[in-house]
């Protein structure tokens, strides 16, 4: 089995880590089951293969998003045969933190926006708004889980540095932000869902047009664009749309 194959499966394997999701020690055995690959390109023998996954098996639990960087670091130190104790103190160290901010960001901001411009859609009869659900909030986090692993495997315990960039708990707020904006849009074209200007336009576009809306907004955030300023510039040219 070659390197790049090894990381390709335990990355894959990776994904499945809430799979196996217990009370007693969480997502232990997700994470045992994903460093199995290392076993064989190692070349490990039963007693190394034994201490490694009696290792692996001890309490985890963290985002599953932001496993990723975590995963590659242990892979990169395992595979330079550090000191087990140092590879379970930086799986402690952590998973705490990556999981206030998975939650913080994927489940309490990421997650509604996605969802309330889903409804956005569904409310001007865009019959594949779930479709657009996913493929909205699927690309994020997928990126995060793999250029994770990749940037925890190249730099090792310096790969906490890619998330640290990310600023999710900043990101986070002003997506609620954007959240709440999408509210009241769906709010308007729940008053004004007749009769509007925008009624006459054809489904697919429509779609799109929306979309597109979103994206925007998303795109203006991250570059620094005042919330406020996005705000009453979305609720002005809305309310032109309605009358």
């Amino acid at each position: 089995m070659t390197k790049t194959s090894c990381l390709i499966r335990i990355f894959l394997r990776s994904l499945s880590i809430q799979s196996s999701f217990n009370f007693w020690r969480m997502q232990n055995i997700g994470f045992a089951f994903a460093v199995i690959p290392l076993i064989k390109s190692a070349g490990m023998d039963a007693a190394q293969a034994s201490e490694l996954l009696k290792r692996h098996l001890q309490l985890f639990n963290t985002h599953p998003y932001l496993t990723g960087p975590t995963l590659g670091a242990v892979v990169k130190m395992e595979e330079e045969a550090k000191d087990g104790r140092l590879v379970s103190d930086l799986k402690v160290t952590l998973m705490g933190p990556y999981a206030a901010m998975g939650d913080t960001f994927f489940w309490g901001a990421w997650r509604p926006f996605a969802a309330i411009g889903a409804v956005v859609l569904m409310m001007e009869s865009v019959s594949w708004a779930p479709l657009i659900f996913l493929f909205l909030y699927n690309p994020l986090h997928f990126y995060v889980r793999v250029q994770g692993f990749v940037e925890g495997y190249r730099r090792g315990m310096r790969g906490i540095d890619f998330i640290g960039r990310l600023n999710l708990p900043g990101l986070a707020g002003k997506i609620r932000w954007i959240t709440v904006m999408l509210l009241g849009i769906l709010t308007m074209l729940l008053f004004h869902s007749s009769g509007n200007a925008y009624a006459v336009v054809p489904e697919l576009l429509r779609g799109f047009l929306f979309l597109g809306v979103i994206l925007l907004c998303f795109m203006m955030i991250t570059r620094g664009i005042s919330v406020m300023k996005i705000l009453y510039g979305t609720v002005a040219i809305f309310l032109l749309v309605s009358v």
